[in-house]
């Protein structure tokens, strides 16, 4: 069984009012909270559905982006390793989720450079690598920083490049199974994934890149027919969860979740 797609355990947190203040590239418009609540509850349901514990953590009303829990921290089976958000208003994110994976591991180490910055939107974990992409969000001393808090776990840490213009590296891309990669063309053309087997998501559609394999399902972002017609040619098993709201803040399906069986 793959450690990189299955898992026993979840968190979750709910988004908050104040998250029609959240960061956002573009505005396309105000996140409506009953809806984005309503998708949250159906990607959460469908977590548990796959036997999995979901610890859901009460809103932060103080962090806008707190719902996107991914990026604070990375889990790995033999411990958390703590980020450090790049975005100066998320860096009390971080610090507010320590003490929930404290209390499931039993080793958590932090990134804890002043100049060092990276997102868990940024990192896309194999079953043979760590790759971790440079972004605007995450910088060389945070790489860095990471390689070296896991190099005693056994794991290689390689650095890639996020395509420009694009949030994190897992915008446009996801783990589907242990050799298999769902990536943008933009993306898979830099070579990063040579070794792998690709899957790119058709022209028009590059927003349903970030997936999530969570045991024997891979949840994916409604309104992309020719992905999800494509995933199940593939053998996967595909379930589609509302995510309008959440992309309006550069959120997709991996953002909203930490997946791991803790140590």
């Amino acid at each position: 069984m793959s450690r990189s797609t299955h898992f026993s355990t979840a968190i979750t947190r709910r988004p908050s009012a104040s998250i029609t203040s959240g960061l956002r590239a573009v505005d396309t418009g105000t996140p409506d909270l009953a809806l984005m609540q309503a998708d949250h509850d159906a990607y959460i349901a469908t977590l548990k559905a796959t036997g999995a514990t979901v610890v859901e953590l009460p809103p932060l009303e103080a962090f806008p982006d707190s719902v996107f829990v991914e990026d604070t921290a990375l889990c790995l089976a033999d411990g958390a390793v703590i980020m450090r958000p790049g975005a100066p208003s998320r860096l009390g994110e971080a610090a507010e989720m320590a003490p929930h994976l404290r209390a499931l591991y039993t080793w958590v180490v932090e990134i804890s450079g002043k100049n060092s910055f990276i997102e868990g939107g940024d990192i896309l974990v194999t079953e043979t690598e760590i790759l971790v992409g440079r972004s605007a969000r995450t910088n060389a001393e945070g790489i860095a920083e990471l390689k070296h808090l896991v190099a005693p776990w056994g794991h290689k840490v390689r650095e890639v490049l996020t395509p420009p213009g694009v949030l994190h590296f897992k915008t446009d891309c996801s783990l589907l199974d242990a050799e298999t990669i769902l990536s943008t063309k933009r993306l898979s053309a830099s070579g990063c994934f040579v070794g792998y087997t690709v899957i790119d998501v058709p022209d028009g559609e590059e927003a349903a890149a970030n997936t999530i394999r969570f045991n024997d399902l891979v949840l994916m972002p409604a309104g992309f027919p020719k992905t999800r017609d494509t995933l199940a040619t593939a053998g996967f098993q595909v379930r589609e969860i509302g995510n309008s709201e959440c992309s309006k803040l550069d959120g997709g399906m991996s953002c909203l979740s930490l997946r791991f069986t803790p140590s």
